[in-house]
């Protein structure tokens, strides 16, 4: 089996790297784990249920990480046995990379960041937030879920993998709030440049001057 996808998170680069390097979080994410345990040296002891057509099984088995670059991704390894129903072992990758313009670095030149405010100042909408996970899978299983059919055993992991992102995205709200919504920030800039520009045209002459300020008009004095 072969599985590759995309996901939008609505977090840093950072904030998803320490959730997925994190075994409470990730026996919470993961559908039908009720054990995720650090045992090694990047290395987890592993037990959740599974249930794929009419086969149920619980699994046990391990997880191995390499080749680990934070906070960019890292490679794992998995095996695992099901009794009767069979067994699992395979590869993965995980990379997580900050969406374009979302997230500058700390060292911008000072051209970058008089950019920035120009276009914060002219409401400009705010980069999106967040990050992108790829990732590919590749896996091969054995005993009586081998027998259900490659189309069930796809539908069963992409199933999986769609269950197990909705529950990481929901924990990563519950955690750090929801996103902020592009262009929030700008808002009142409108308002504000409007002020400006009138009290500039005032002073040169262009815009309305008060009541006051306005020549007496032949026939006005007494």
């Amino acid at each position: 089996m072969e599985m590759l996808g995309n996901r939008h998170l609505g977090v840093t680069q950072q904030q998803a790297w320490e959730a997925l390097n994190d075994p409470e979080t990730l026996k919470k994410c993961i559908p039908g784990c009720d054990k995720f345990e650090l045992t090694g040296d990047n290395t987890y002891s592993v037990a959740l249920a599974v249930k794929i057509g009419p086969v149920s099984a619980k699994f046990n088995g391990k997880v191995m990480l390499s080749d680990i670059v934070a906070p960019d991704g890292y490679k794992l390894t998995f095996e695992g046995q099901g009794g009767v129903a069979g067994f699992a072992k395979g590869s993965s990758s995980v990379t997580l990379k900050p969406l374009a313009g979302a997230a500058a670095p700390a060292a911008v030149t000072a051209d970058v960041q008089a950019d920035a405010a120009i276009a914060h100042e002219a409401g400009a909408a705010s980069p999106p937030a967040g990050c992108e996970l790829d990732y590919t899978v590749q896996a091969q299983v054995g005993g009586k879920i081998a027998q259900l059919g490659q189309r069930l055993i796809d539908g069963a992991a992409k199933s999986t993998a769609d269950d197990f992102f909705k529950r990481f995205e929901a924990e990563m709200q519950s955690r750090y709030g929801p996103p902020p919504a592009p262009g929030a920030e700008a808002t009142e800039a409108p308002a504000e440049k409007t002020g400006v520009m009138s009290g500039l045209m005032k002073k040169i002459g262009l815009g309305k001057k008060d009541d006051k300020d306005a020549p007496a008009t032949p026939g006005d004095a007494s």
